[in-house]
């Protein structure tokens, strides 16, 4: 794979310092991205890995949100706010949430910006910035991947079509295709009409 041709972005990021092992980026860069980025040849770029802004960059989580809106921006077509990114892959939580959209608050609910800050999120830590749904669906494609029994419900509740005020990942759309990665356990009560033959 040519990588000096993928930009990465982060549906979501916790508003710590970027050296904090909560920092979704530095976990990302610990297992993957470093090599990448050191690859001899068609290696990642680093200006193409755009990671959200930190407390350390002196400015406040408002701020934060509207720089990295501005910052997708810059890499979107000619009056869209943001680009169309090929593939989105979340991780979706035992209530639903996606990125750090969670159940019956404000920011899922946001539509006229690509970031919004979280404050008081109900997961530790309590400020993150996360992309909005908009940004989400503009995707290609959406990847959401469910591991554990404790999974089960919040797949259900999506597959079944809940509203995504109460279950963000039903409203996480591709807008080419939708797959949902589970392992047994979150599977255990899918119908077997909605697997692929395959697996």
């Amino acid at each position: 794979m040519d990588w000096s041709r993928v930009h990465l972005w982060w549906g979501d990021e916790r508003w710590v310092a970027r050296d904090d092992a909560d920092r979704n980026e530095l976990q990302a860069r610990e297992a993957l991205l470093e090599t990448l980025l050191a690859l001899p040849e068609r290696g990642l770029v680093a200006e193409h890995v755009h990671g959200y802004p930190a407390p350390e960059d002196g400015i406040d989580l408002d701020a934060a949100a509207v720089r990295y809106a501005d910052e997708l921006r810059r890499f979107a077509r000619p009056g869209e706010d943001h680009p169309r990114f090929d593939i989105t892959f979340l991780g979706v939580g035992p209530d639903g949430h996606v990125a750090s959209l969670f159940p019956e608050r404000a920011e899922v609910s946001v539509t006229d910006t690509s970031v919004v800050p979280v404050r008081n999120s109900p997961k530790p830590p309590s400020e993150r910035l996360s992309l909005t749904r908009p940004a989400i669906n503009s995707s290609v494609r959406v990847w959401l991947v469910l591991a554990g029994a404790d999974k089960a419900s919040a797949l259900g509740l999506a597959l079944a079509g809940a509203s995504y005020n109460e279950v963000p990942a039903a409203g996480a759309k591709g807008r080419k295709r939708t797959v949902f990665f589970v392992d047994q356990d979150a599977a255990a009560e899918v119908p077997d009409s909605l697997i692929l033959p395959e697996y």
